[in-house]
């Protein structure tokens, strides 16, 4: 997924090079050449923004649009170093940040009056948090808006505070207008961390490594001689059920399949003595003599 995003990147910062006559580095495959070029893209000036913003808006004009955003790369690069400390790749980050500043470039509205820089960032860190939260745990960690929004505000707290004291703790649960459970539920998600269910090979050669989960739980899984026996029997059982329902003439044989082999629709002794013209006691007579000659053979 990294090498398709960084192609991605590679392409979009080719052709914004290009544009600019700027010359496009032999290595712009690698991170640091992509950063290096992106800062080569000269910042449009108020005038030339709005220019641009006005040809888009009013005439579609797409290369207006390539041209915002080619302008705008090195900020999703300057916001996604802020997003260093969750240990995910920055080339994807600035990717998915790249994402929200076309999202940004195609709803902007000129006539506001404000940089494209001040809107887009909303757009871009919002592309860059759903990226983490997807990616930063294998369990999501945060799935509402008050959780996400706990979950980054949180993170800033503690680099700040460490642990929470209970002081600490209601203070951010009071800034963030969220109860104080859901504070320290958050903070031991952030405390936590994933866990292999099975060792790699460099994790078994490494006397310090502690033993993963598939070492020391219990599975409740039946044995698999057991599990063979148990299917061969029911095989066998319901073997024994067509043979025994093959010997009864026709009307045992639907006097027992309605009663005992139907359970969703199971008809009573007088609705089948009412259709046979005869007694329920009549019925359950012979129902229980084709019961009992089907029950000999599976005692045989």
């Amino acid at each position: 997924m990294a090498t398709a995003k960084m192609a991605a990147m590679t392409t979009m910062t080719s052709n914004a090079l290009v544009a600019h006559n700027l010359p496009v580095p032999s290595a712009l495959g690698s991170l640091d050449a992509y950063i290096g070029a992106v800062h080569q893209i000269p910042v449009l000036s108020v005038e030339e923004e709005q220019a641009l913003a006005h040809r888009y808006r009013d005439q579609e004009d797409l290369e207006a649009a390539r041209e915002l955003v080619h302008s705008h790369l090195r900020f999703v690069v300057h916001v996604a170093r802020g997003y260093n400390g969750y240990g995910l790749p920055l080339g994807d980050l600035i990717q998915e940040g790249n994402i929200g500043l076309m999202k940004a470039v195609k709803r902007f509205d000129p006539a506001v009056g404000v940089r494209l820089v001040s809107f887009a960032v909303h757009w871009i860190r919002a592309e860059m948090h759903e990226y983490i939260i997807k990616n930063w745990r294998i369990v999501k960690v945060a799935t509402t808006k008050a959780q996400r929004k706990l979950f980054f505000n949180l993170r800033k707290s503690k680099k700040r505070l460490g642990w929470l004291s209970a002081d600490e703790v209601s203070a951010v649960a009071a800034d963030l207008n969220v109860p104080e459970r859901e504070v320290l539920e958050m903070e031991s998600r952030l405390s936590g961390r994933d866990i292999g269910f099975d060792l790699t090979a460099d994790d078994d050669d490494n006397d310090r490594a502690p033993p993963a989960p598939a070492a020391y739980l219990m599975t409740h899984d039946e044995d698999p001689s057991e599990s063979y026996e148990r299917i061969d029997h029911e095989d066998s059982q319901l073997q024994l059920l067509h043979e025994g329902l093959a010997k009864l003439d026709e009307r045992s044989r639907d006097i027992v399949a309605r009663r005992w082999l139907d359970a969703s629709n199971k008809v009573t002794l007088q609705e089948l003595a009412d259709e046979y013209g005869v007694s329920a006691e009549r019925i359950r007579q012979v129902e229980a003599n084709a019961l009992k000659k089907m029950k000999a053979l599976f005692v045989a």
